[in-house]
């Protein structure tokens, strides 16, 4: 039986945001999270990092905490931000008197909100429709959600915090009107772990709900599903909203080198509902043509789908129900040694962390301030340790990859060194290929990413499959969907004597089978005539689908 202090339900960015803030705050405290990386909503939604906009008609509370938090991730999570900032536009179908409100919400909220002339506003983002009518400038920014999870991981255990992944929660026990410890079933292994503990986190998101009941609670959480479009390529530099009240599909968020376009908001009874339903991407696209008239034209990647857990003790729903968090501290409903973070949104991830452990370290007596907002999650890349790197990775996406591994890059540069050496040594490659990344190829190139980076990441306990190696490194992210870079990898692990948690083959016909996924409600077009040659290369080249030689024949 494992002991702690604290556990910590739920692995999203407020979970991991919180087991940091214990952590730092010298509270041991053990995580669990019942998939792998931000397997919930903290990976499934636009990645927006909200300036606050977009709330402060309706939400100006909510707004304040976006601006402030927005500008503390930017210091503290600078490798998880692309600080690109954003456009409000006002289209020929929106009502103009909202604009003043606006404008006097984002004044009072601390919200930079400057009016940037038309023409000028075509001139920075050409594919904007040439009818808009008004366009404002904030400081919006996009944040990758898996790294950001990961990035506050790595803080958590430097100060000693533990998470366990692929861990669900199946009770919470109590005695005497108190939490006495979570058990946890391993979802690969079914073993269950019993850990002894004095309080219990709940920050399980969309989730809450079902964790509360396990402690035999009633908490008002309704998951809503909201469906998102991933485009082929960027076909803007900045985060462009309709200056309207929020409503379905009026935000364009650049990533890299796609966009991403959401979202919906449907009331759903599951918390894994993540059906990206057709009906929901043309709707998508039918409230894009105000913004982008030419978007049907762009290639779609996939489609996918997130819940929002939002918080409705009200009984509001949707787009009606508030955007904040509460914070709940079960004594009130007798049960001492729980508290649950209820709603929110990934920019406040961690205020929200914060105002969970003041109320559980006033509890434990604990007097040590929250420093997460001080602190960067990960050091620094040292720009001695980058030249070196020039010689075994592509330069051109040695800062992407950098900004990904974080605390890890000098063990994969250490890795990538040792296969240069290797592959020098039996003569793998000449005088001509010596500095062309030798012994370290890119298995990834859509996302630049390199055996060395693979291989460190699948040697990772928590490492399971090809799709977790995938949430860590972006690997199959791009414009193959995984076609080519699956088998590569799967064939150079087995080669280094790496095992995942399926054998070769289904490997990666699990990877190709989600990725297909995503594709199915988008499949016409390019992506139509993609998607059959990845299935002629799975099922007719490899035979992944099993068919017996009469079958073939």
């Amino acid at each position: 039986m494992l002991e702690t202090t604290v556990v910590v339900i739920g692995g999203g960015a407020t979970g991991m945001g919180t087991l940091r803030d214990l952590s730092m705050r010298g509270v041991p405290a053990i995580l669990l999270e019942q998939g792998g990386i931000a397997h919930g909503t903290s990976s499934r939604y636009h990645g927006l990092l909200h300036s606050g906009a977009r709330y402060v008609v309706n939400d100006p509370a909510s707004a304040k905490e976006c601006i402030e938090e927005n500008m503390i991730l930017r210091k503290i999570g600078k490798e998880c931000v692309e600080v690109s900032e954003g456009f409000f536009v006002l289209t020929p179908q929106d009502d103009p008197s909202f604009v003043q409100p606006w404008l006097e919400g984002c004044k009072k909220a601390g919200i930079s909100a400057e009016e940037v002339p038309i023409a000028k506003a075509l001139e920075l983002e050409p594919n904007l429709a040439p009818d808009i009518r008004a366009c404002y400038r904030v400081p919006d920014s996009s944040v990758d959600g898996f790294r950001l999870v990961t990035h506050n991981r790595m803080s958590a255990e430097k100060y000693g915090g533990q998470a366990y992944n692929y861990h669900k929660v199946t009770a919470i026990n109590v005695e005497n009107g108190r939490v006495a410890s979570v058990t946890a079933r391993d979802m690969f292994t079914n073993e269950t772990k019993e850990i002894r503990c004095r309080f219990v986190i709940n920050a399980s998101g969309s989730w809450a709900g079902e964790i509360c009941a396990l402690a035999g609670l009633n908490a008002q959480i309704t998951p809503d599903r909201g469906t998102l479009i991933a485009f082929n390529h960027r076909f803007t530099s900045r985060i462009i909203n309709r200056l309207h009240a929020s409503a379905d599909g009026d935000i364009f968020v650049p990533h890299g080198s796609i966009t991403i376009l959401g979202t919906t908001s449907v009331p759903t009874d599951r918390p894994d509902d993540t059906t990206a339903p057709y009906s929901e991407v043309a709707k998508l696209l039918e409230l894009g043509r105000p913004l982008f008239p030419d978007v049907d034209s762009y290639r779609i990647l996939r489609a996918f789908a997130g819940t929002r857990p939002l918080y409705t003790p009200g009984g509001a729903s949707g787009r009606k129900a508030t955007r904040n968090f509460s914070v709940v501290d079960h004594s009130a409903d007798g049960l001492e040694g729980m508290v649950s973070i209820f709603g929110g949104k990934l920019t406040t991830y961690r205020l929200m962390a914060e105002r969970v452990c003041d109320v559980v370290c006033g509890k434990l007596g604990v007097t040590a301030p929250c420093r997460t907002a001080d602190e960067p999650m990960v050091e620094p890349t040292d720009p001695e340790l980058l030249k070196n790197a020039e010689k075994y990775f592509p330069v051109h996406g040695l800062a992407v990859m950098a900004n990904r591994l974080g605390d890890e890059l000098p063990s994969v540069l250490k890795a990538a060194e040792r296969m240069a050496e290797a592959a020098e040594k039996s003569d793998a490659c000449n005088a001509t290929h010596a500095t062309d990344y030798c012994g370290n190829p890119l298995l990834c190139e859509c996302e630049m990413v390199s055996l060395a980076e693979i291989e460190r990441v699948a040697r990772d306990p928590q490492i399971h499959s090809l799709k977790d190696i995938r949430l860590r490194t972006r690997l199959g992210m791009g414009t193959c969907q995984g076609a080519f870079c699956a088998v590569r990898t799967v064939g150079s692990l087995v080669e280094h004597g790496i095992n995942l948690e399926y054998p070769p083959t289904e490997s990666v016909a699990k990877f190709a089978q989600e990725r297909w996924k995503g594709a199915r409600p988008a499949l016409w077009g390019i992506q139509a005539r993609e998607m059959e040659f990845g299935r002629a290369l799975y099922a007719g080249v490899l035979n992944l689908d099993g068919a017996s030689h009469e079958q073939l024949n």
